[in-house]
C-alpha cells in the first residue's frame, strides 16, 4: 500500500472489510462514501494492472442490502451474497449484480466440518415432502436457468385479531397477500377471519411468479385440511382475476419434476405435455385447487 495508507481492520474469523479501508490523504473516517470509493478504486486499478480477480468483503444490512455506500456496487463487476438461516446448515450464494452474466443464478451449499461443499441436486434436498402431509406443496421453481424444487408449507388458523396476519418466509409478503385475497375472492377458500403463515422450507428465498400456484395449493391445503395429490408439484403465476399466467421455461420444470421421480404436475393451461409425466392443466386458481387437492383425505371435521 501506499504512503499514507494504514491497513484495513481484520474482523474476528480473518475477514477484511471493505468499509474498513482507509487512506490518510482523505480526511474523511473509514465508510464514508470518499473512503470506500477510494479504496475500491486502488483495488481495481492493481486488479488490472496485476491481471488478477479480487474479492472484496463488505457488510450487508438486515434486508440483505449492500450497506453503506451503494457506490461500491456500481464499482464492481458482480455481487454475490450468501443467504440462509445462522440455524441451518445449507447456504445459498446468489448473485444480485452481474455486468456479464444473468442475476438470477443461485448456488447452494452445506456447511460442514470442512467448509462449504456444493451440493449437486438442490431438489432433492429442498423438494422433500411427506405423502399424506397437510399443508404442504411441492413448488416448480426457476433460479436463472436452473429448476428447482421447493416444498411449501403454509398453516391456516382461527385468529382473534381485528386484522387477521399473512406472513411468509421466504417469500414476498406483498404477493402473500395478493395469493390470499384472490383465493378468497375468486377460488371460495374463506380466509377472512384466520392467519395465514408460509414458510419456504430449507431457509430458501423466492420471488419467482412461477411458484404462485404452489404457495395457493398449500394454503388451501392447510385451510380444506385435505393434502395435496401425492407425488404432484405445482407451477404457475396467479392473476388478480383468479386467472393462471403460464410461467416461463415450463418445459424445463416438467424435466426436473419427472427427473426426482414425481408423476404429476399442475399447471395453466398450454403447459405442453411431455413424457410420462401427467399434466394437470387449469385455467383458473378454482379448478387447479380442485386438480391439485385429494379431497378425499381430507381430515374429518
Amino acid at each position: 500500500m501506499s504512503k499514507g495508507e494504514r491497513r484495513g481492520h481484520v474482523e474476528p474469523g480473518g475477514r477484511p472489510l471493505i468499509e474498513r479501508l482507509s487512506s490518510g490523504e482523505l480526511g474523511s473516517a473509514p465508510g464514508s462514501v470518499a473512503q470506500v470509493r477510494e479504496a475500491a478504486a486502488r483495488l481495481l486499478r492493481v486488479a488490472k494492472e496485476a491481471g488478477v480477480a479480487t474479492i472484496l468483503v463488505g457488510h450487508v444490512t438486515k434486508d440483505g442490502a449492500v450497506a453503506g455506500p451503494r457506490v461500491l456496487e456500481h464499482l464492481v463487476d458482480c455481487v454475490l451474497q450468501f443467504e440462509g438461516d445462522r440455524y441451518h446448515e445449507h447456504r445459498v450464494l446468489r448473485a444480485s449484480k452481474n455486468r456479464f452474466g444473468s442475476t438470477n443464478e443461485l448456488a447452494v451449499f452445506e456447511m460442514t466440518g470442512a467448509g462449504l461443499v456444493g451440493v449437486p441436486e438442490p431438489s432433492e434436498l429442498f423438494g422433500r415432502t411427506v405423502e399424506g402431509e397437510i399443508g404442504a406443496a411441492v413448488g416448480c421453481v426457476l433460479e436463472g436457468s436452473r429448476p428447482l424444487l421447493l416444498e411449501i408449507q403454509a398453516l391456516v388458523a382461527p385468529t382473534d385479531l381485528a386484522m387477521p396476519r399473512r406472513v411468509g418466509t421466504g417469500v414476498d409478503p406483498k404477493r402473500l397477500a395478493m395469493i390470499v385475497a384472490v383465493l378468497s375472492r375468486h377460488a371460495r377458500v374463506a380466509l377472512g377471519g384466520a392467519d395465514v403463515f408460509v414458510n419456504v422450507a430449507g431457509g430458501v428465498r423466492i420471488d419467482e411468479p412461477g411458484v404462485d400456484l404452489a404457495i395457493a395449493l398449500a394454503i388451501v391445503s392447510a385451510a380444506k385440511g385435505a393434502p395435496v395429490r401425492a407425488g404432484t408439484a405445482a407451477f404457475g403465476e396467479v392473476g388478480l382475476t383468479g386467472r393462471l399466467r403460464p410461467a416461463t421455461q415450463s418445459e424445463r420444470r416438467l424435466e426436473e419434476c419427472a427427473k426426482l421421480g414425481l408423476v404429476a404436475a399442475v399447471s395453466p393451461t398450454g403447459t405442453p405435455v411431455r413424457g410420462k409425466l401427467r399434466v394437470l392443466q387449469a385455467e383458473t386458481l378454482r379448478e387447479a385447487a380442485k386438480a391439485g387437492i385429494d379431497a378425499e383425505r381430507a381430515e374429518p371435521g
